[in-house]
């Protein structure tokens, strides 16, 4: 039993494409919010949840609705192209509302600040907030925009990734979702790589139109390499039917029949809460920074966020593979756990870089950041989706994704409150840090969820071994 390395590689073209999108989205949106409409970081923090809000409801019913589909093209892909081009194309869109906010604030007169103290920075954001005030229809045209993005990827983030599932079999799941992950990886630093050749990070009254579109070609290539090569239902079925042969799911039932879905025991059911509360836990301390980063490297380290977070996703990338064979020796949830205390480990020692380190200071810290946030990202889904049934599968990365995007909407909105009362500098990786160390907790006591062993005796059979 081998994994196919070539067939994941494709199916994760989707969340190449995913991953660009949030990449450029996390790094442009803040601040275009902070720096071009004015807003607080504790409203600022609102509108980066809304992607949240609306995930929280919109991937389990996407989830479980794209279980239900059967098309000729499957039933994730035409969730991913219909998401996809809609989100694609209003993205840009946005960019033109932004195009119009920066003429104002410019005209006005407004002062691009570089790197001020607080009282500088919200001296400024006061001023750009009060324009905004005075003709809010760009603010609120850029919303109804952005809510327009946000539906579309919301649409087909859950079928992308219960793809993976779908044609592989549970034990090689995580070695799967490793390469998935790394397909993600190389999308992120492609957008960061942009971010870089357009200096994001330089100038406070950017017009971002043609980053944006950089990053949206970037998007339509995943999606149409996915399209031109996934064969979706051929290769579902020869993934049922070699999980059958190694006793690994149950034969599935005649068509028309009445059954009763795979209910958990008690233990499982445990399991799966504790594991979704530490998902939610480590999505907050982990979003918390992710969200707000580039805020807090442009306007108070005075760092470029693009090439620190490239050591980030880089450290990623060479960490994922041996993660996920990691994992298959010693168990995904022990894994997990040495991938929280490292990604702990990183924002605790983030607490002490301040705007006089030099910038390679942060390199260590980013490079742990990314190594611990691979080991727990490989393995995390992987223990959700082994505790469903075949067809439950895009059901259960409902459930992952509900407890992941419940987090991030608390994440932006606690934190944000805690940046305007005590000050961006103080709280920006404590948050971060407690938030890591509390899903330790819950992730100690998790029992199930670990790929089921295959019996050596059913293996030499299949494979006609005496």
């Amino acid at each position: 039993m081998k994994l196919n390395y070539k067939r994941v590689l494709l199916v994760g073209m989707a969340f190449f494409l995913i991953s660009a999108f949030w990449q450029a989205y996390d790094a442009i949106v803040p601040l275009i919010l902070t720096n071009h409409f004015g807003l607080p970081q504790t409203v600022s923090g609102a509108v980066m949840s809304i992607d949240n809000v609306l995930a929280v409801f919109m991937l389990p019913i996407f989830g479980a609705l794209s279980d239900k589909v059967n098309t000729r093209f499957g039933k994730r892909t035409p969730f991913i192209f219909i998401g996809s081009i809609v989100a694609m194309v209003s993205f840009v869109a946005l960019t033109f509302i932004d195009n119009y906010q920066i003429a104002k604030v410019v005209a006005a007169g407004i002062p691009e600040l570089a790197h001020g103290t607080d009282a500088e920075v919200e001296a400024v954001r006061k001023l750009t907030v009060e324009l905004t005030m005075e003709n809010p229809m760009p603010f609120i045209g850029f919303i109804a925009t952005l809510l327009v993005v946000l539906v579309a990827m919301a649409t087909f983030r859950s079928p992308a990734v219960a793809l993976m599932p779908d044609v592989t079999v549970k034990p090689l799941r995580s070695k799967a979702n490793a390469i998935i992950n790394l397909t993600g990886t190389a999308g992120g630093i492609l957008v960061l790589v942009l971010g870089m050749v357009f200096a994001t990070s330089k100038n406070h009254y950017m017009q971002y139109t043609g980053y944006v579109v950089a990053v949206v070609s970037i998007m339509l290539t995943g999606l149409v390499v996915f399209l031109l090569t996934v064969k979706e239902k051929s290769w579902a079925a020869e993934m049922e039917e070699d999980s059958r042969r190694l006793g690994l799911e149950d034969a599935p039932e005649e068509e028309g029949t009445n059954t009763q879905k795979r209910k958990l025991s008690k233990g499982e059911m445990k399991s799966l809460l504790l594991i979704l509360a530490s998902v939610a836990l480590w999505y907050v301390g982990y979003n918390s920074i992710t969200s707000k980063y580039s805020v807090y490297a442009t306007n108070i380290l005075g760092f470029d966020f693009n090439f620190t977070l490239i050591i980030a996703q880089a450290a990623a990338i060479v960490s994922y593979i041996p993660v996920g064979i990691i994992a298959s020796k010693v168990g995904r949830r022990k894994t997990i756990l040495a991938g929280v205390a490292i990604l702990a480990s990183a924002f605790f020692i983030g607490n002490f870089i301040t705007p006089k380190t030099p910038e390679l200071v942060m390199y260590p810290v980013f490079i742990l950041a990314g190594i611990g946030w691979a080991t727990i990202n490989v393995n995390s889904f992987p223990m959700v989706v082994e505790l469903a049934r075949g067809g439950d599968v895009g059901k259960y990365t409902g459930y992952y994704y509900t407890a992941s995007m419940a987090a991030q909407i608390v994440a932006p909105i606690l934190s944000g409150v805690l940046y305007d009362l005590i000050g961006m500098r103080y709280v920006f990786f404590a948050f971060g840090t407690a938030f890591v160390l509390f899903s330790f907790v819950t992730m100690f006591f998790v029992k199930h969820g670990d790929a089921k062993a295959i019996e050596k005796k059913d293996l030499l059979e299949q494979l006609d071994v005496d």
